[in-house]
């Protein structure tokens, strides 16, 4: 079944265009990953898939249902669930209290309490820190409680953007390990990262994306092979 379909998406602020017609899509079960240069507009194909930027042009389609329209909530509400670049966790608030507004928009509110226990249980961690304000964690523990607090919205489609910006290389480590615990769960993920190899080495299928466009893809196993040569062309790598 196909959980996320994409087709010709534009968007972008004000008189820039950033997307440029992008195609993708995403199978129920698998774990695909765009990559690309900084500036290419992965971020911004996120933003607009769950509604923080409206599209231009084009089709979002979830779960068979169209949702370029939908306001953000109605397609959280529906199971896609974005964990956002640069975390964005509420630092006012607890560890746990940051858990519960992950299920804001769940219609079994009655369970949310004993959902945010159970998924400290599964982040010792945090867990470790449940009742600490949310400033006091480390870069790697924010990122962690960032994912925590997404699978709180029960995803279909979790969708994870560069989740390894800011880390020391033992968190990201840490990190990649839990997205990896993650898809050996069965969660349906599309990640971006900037790190496109480690990327590639847990997702079944990737993309690259260049100025706004969708200029490869393939499995993942085939991008990591020629990967030297795609790098030089689209990650703005020159030889010495």
């Amino acid at each position: 079944m196909t959980l996320l379909t994409v087709t010709g998406l534009k968007a972008g602020y004000g008189n820039i265009q950033v997307l440029k017609g992008i195609d993708i899509s995403v199978e129920n079960g698998e774990f695909v990953t765009i990559v690309g240069a900084n500036g290419a507009g992965k971020t911004t194909l996120l933003d607009t898939i769950i509604g923080i930027l409206q599209a231009d042009d084009g089709t979002i389609q979830f779960m068979n249902k169209r949702i370029e329209k939908e306001p953000s909530h109605v397609r959280v509400r529906d199971g896609l669930v974005l964990v956002p670049e640069g975390r964005n966790i509420l630092i006012q608030m607890t560890v746990f209290e940051n858990l519960l507004t992950g299920g804001y928009a769940r219609k079994d509110q009655a369970t949310l309490k004993k959902d945010a226990e159970a998924m400290l249980s599964s982040f010792p961690l945090l867990n470790a820190r449940r009742d600490s304000l949310a400033s006091v964690l480390s870069g790697g523990e924010q990122q962690m409680l960032t994912i925590a607090r997404a699978l709180m919205a029960k995803p279909k489609l979790l969708m994870i953007d560069e989740p390894s910006l800011g880390l020391a290389p033992l968190m990201i480590e840490e990190v990649f390990k839990i997205i990896s615990d993650l898809r050996a769960q069965g969660i349906t993920i599309l990640l971006v990262e900037q790190n496109a190899v480690q990327a590639l080495k847990l997702a079944d299928r990737g993309y690259i994306i260049d100025q706004g466009q969708i200029v490869a893809q393939d499995s993942a196993n085939i991008l990591l092979k020629n990967f030297e040569e795609l790098e030089k062309v689209y990650f703005g790598v020159q030889e010495l």
